[in-house]
């Protein structure tokens, strides 16, 4: 929709025409009996847009999980930086299961430090396959040289082969089981800690805390109520920066860029007027009531103080001065007009401009001492 706003002294007006009122009263000096002259203004072309206006980076916290609240530890207009808690949640059992899962995961610690318990005995064990081993070889290998010089008895010899390698399996047999507990220790290590870390994440998750800084706009939960997973529980934004969010029709939304001044009222300040700047155009169509989303950021030092009121703006998209305009009933279909002549009327081609709700500008075709006849009454 565009809506036509007219300029004072050079200088935008300070009042929205959001009702498409037209301008009659502007022309009516130019009138001769039935007939409409153009007259010589200034022009604003702009796109009506709605919306309401957002603490900026503003978001809604939310429980992750059910309980009664047992301390609210922030008001509104409180500033928060990232990380502070807001809210206290009843946490008798996950407080249990954490320190369960911490106790465990200590244990799991122990069992492979220094002085872990499980693994000096299999490191005696070691050490006691190596003697056994090491003085089982030097025996063999002593007797066996015995034998080749034809001394000592065959059985002796076979006697002291067994018990070496008996030796060396129990010796391999130590070393084995002693990595092997090693190795069971790690991955009971790996399960403590990860045990250990969901518990405390379920424990943090009944200490809701704040995202990000800024500042507490909203909380919606007090001391002794009950929570459900999911539930919003605060909403949270930038304390001293806004946005507004407006929705414009998917037909005006292609002579929207970025950077284009936006001229707003709001419901709580009355007819003052603010100043903002289109800054971001969201390329994805609600389909729900065929708009798109635009965000536009206040220009004007002074800072709405309210939030999610509502606004009414005109994004202003093109503006000529000094332009030749007509009232937009007296153009024909084709960009014509109708025209006084010696003959009585006649048809005459005209090339156009910036067009508004109420009026429109014409480039050639018409002068300004063309006498223009009233469609509605031809």
């Amino acid at each position: 929709m565009m809506i036509l706003e007219l300029l004072k002294n050079g200088s935008l007006s300070k009042k929205i025409i959001l009702t498409g009122v037209v301008a009659a009263a502007a022309l009516a000096g130019c009138r001769n009996g039935d007939l409409q002259y153009p007259v010589q203004k200034d022009i604003v072309e702009t796109v009506y847009a709605s919306g309401k206006i957002m603490a900026d980076s503003e978001y809604t916290v939310y429980a992750l999980s059910p309980g009664i609240v047992t301390a609210k530890l922030v008001r509104e207009g409180d500033l928060i930086r990232r990380g502070s808690l807001l809210y206290a949640i009843r946490n008798t059992g996950p407080a249990a299961r954490s320190a369960a899962a911490d106790e465990a995961l200590n244990y799991a610690r122990g069992n492979l430090a220094a002085d872990s318990r499980v693994l000096n005995d299999l490191k005696i064990a070691r050490r006691n396959a190596d003697l056994r081993f090491l003085n089982d070889s030097v025996n063999y290998a002593r007797y066996r040289n015995l034998w080749v010089q034809n001394i000592g008895t065959r059985a002796n010899l076979d006697n002291l082969q067994t018990q070496y390698e008996l030796s060396l399996n129990e010796r391999r047999s130590a070393r084995e089981k002693y990595f092997a507990t090693v190795n069971d220790l790690k991955l009971a290590l790996r399960n403590a800690k990860s045990q250990s870390v969901n518990a405390r994440a379920d424990l943090d998750n009944y200490s809701i805390r704040a995202e990000g800084p800024g500042m507490v706009y909203q909380t919606l939960k007090e001391s002794g109520e009950a929570v459900k997973a999911n539930e919003a529980v605060a909403l949270i934004g930038k304390a001293n920066s806004r946005i507004m969010r407006l929705e414009v029709d998917q037909q005006d939304v292609d002579r929207i860029r970025i950077g284009q001044t936006v001229l707003l009222k709001t419901d709580v300040s009355g007819d003052r007027i603010y100043k903002a700047a289109v800054d971001r155009i969201y390329p994805v169509m609600n389909e729900a009531d065929q708009t798109f989303r635009v965000d536009a950021v206040f220009t004007d030092t002074g800072l709405q103080s309210f939030i999610h009121s509502s606004v009414e703006a005109n994004i202003v998209t093109s503006k000529k001065r000094n332009c030749l305009v007509i009232p937009v009933t007296y153009l024909l279909a084709g960009d014509s007009v109708i025209t006084k002549a010696s003959s009585g009327k006649k048809t005459v081609a005209v090339k156009i401009g910036i067009r508004t709700l109420d009026e429109v500008e014409i480039i050639a075709g018409i002068t300004r001492q063309t006498g223009l006849i009233n469609p509605q009454n031809h």
